[in-house]
């Protein structure tokens, strides 16, 4: 399959007290860019996040924000520290055995003591086994979509395939004709020019430039050219820069092309196939 570095995905999982937020965007780039926004809460999960992404993509910037929400909806447990409480009792008790005259604390006191509530918040090494499962949804979501955009741009890149090949069967018959018709016409003009010339050194000379104008090998190659755009379309894979290669080779032979064409209707053919070779530049550009 061919994968376009273009996607998203989101992913949020509710954990009762807490909420994992996790969103990727990916845009085209030469090679794997990475950016994390990730909360303090979360910073550990960077690593996991990394190692997950560059396992599985080989292009594109991908932008990673990665958030731990508190639900403040939701019910909490007030749990009391015993041990801390049993330890402000015996203290109370002892400071007003030698100070009778000191106040009891109140309850409003000894909820506001340090560490009185047992903490309920979410650990990260409990969240870990919800981390590693939301990363890889939101992984396997995000290379979904690179796949489905992908499809789009090879079936675009096909139809300029397909195109392309229609322009290059209709010179391909018509060259050794034109071949033909150049050289007589040619050759007429250097008569009139050189009226001294024998015939032999005339023949010579067309017969040289003509070689030189005769566009059957460019056109050969633009079609074996063509034929490995379409093979590795179909292979699939990290293709973006082999097919970005041939793009610049594609374009080469229609320069060519059009530098020897020798009627008006092949130099439009040579800039329509330089058109749906710059067409298909702008899809691979996209294409990891």
């Amino acid at each position: 399959m061919i994968n376009s570095m273009t996607g998203y995905a989101v992913q949020a999982r509710d954990l009762g007290s807490v909420a994992l937020h996790l969103e990727l965007r990916s845009v085209n780039s030469r090679y794997l860019d990475l950016a994390f926004r990730i909360n303090d809460d979360l910073r550990q999960a960077e690593p996991m996040l990394r190692e997950a992404i560059t396992g599985k993509l080989k292009r594109g910037k991908v932008e990673c924000r990665f958030n731990l929400q508190a639900k403040d909806s939701a019910p909490r447990d007030l749990a009391i520290n015993g041990m801390l409480l049993g330890q402000l009792k015996a203290a109370q008790a002892f400071i007003q055995a030698e100070l009778p005259q000191a106040t009891h604390l109140s309850v409003a006191e000894v909820l506001r003591w340090p560490g009185i509530l047992a903490d309920d918040s979410v650990t990260f090494e409990a969240l870990q086994p919800e981390i590693a499962a939301t990363i890889a949804a939101a992984l396997d979501e995000l290379i979904a979509t690179r796949r489905r955009e992908g499809e789009k741009l090879a079936e675009m890149i096909r139809g300029r395939i397909a195109r392309m090949r229609e322009l290059v069967a209709t010179v391909q018959p018509r060259v050794p004709a034109l071949v033909a018709e150049y050289q007589e016409k040619l050759a007429t003009r250097l008569r009139d020019a050189a009226a001294t010339l024998d015939d032999d050194r005339i023949r010579l000379e067309v017969g040289l430039f003509a070689q030189r104008v005769d566009v059957a090998e460019e056109l050969s190659r633009l079609s074996t050219h063509l034929d490995e755009v379409e093979r590795i379309l179909k292979v699939g894979g990290a293709s973006g820069k082999r097919l970005d290669f041939l793009m610049q080779e594609l374009n080469r032979e229609a320069n060519t092309l059009g530098s020897k064409a020798m009627a008006a209707d092949m130099t439009a053919i040579a800039v329509e196939l330089k058109l749906a070779i710059e067409q298909m530049r702008e899809q691979v550009q996209n294409i990891e």
